[in-house]
């Protein structure tokens, strides 16, 4: 699986988890240049809380558009360590 934003590859990983429909690629898979710090938080009832990065690629800024769980439920253990891509993130194979 790949994620694309601005022509860049942000993260690409054969070993993505898959919940509610959102392709959560292992961290080291992300390429961590391309993120900025976001103090954006929001809950679910059964992941946890999650936290957010914005994408920055060639001086444009996508705010908010990786989202990861640093602490998640039992429940949602598989997502540990991973991130998630949204806003016009395109996540193919």
């Amino acid at each position: 699986m790949k994620a694309v934003w601005n022509g860049a590859t942000v993260a690409e990983s054969d070993d993505t988890v898959v919940v509610e429909g959102n392709h959560y690629f292992p961290v080291s898979s992300v390429r961590e240049d391309l993120l900025r710090p976001s103090s954006k938080r929001t809950s679910c009832a059964w992941k946890g809380q999650a936290s957010y990065y914005s994408l920055e690629v060639d001086g444009q800024v996508n705010e908010d558009a990786a989202w990861f769980y640093a602490d998640p439920s039992p429940a949602a253990a598989q997502i540990s360590g991973r991130v998630a891509f949204w806003k016009g993130v395109k996540v193919t194979d």
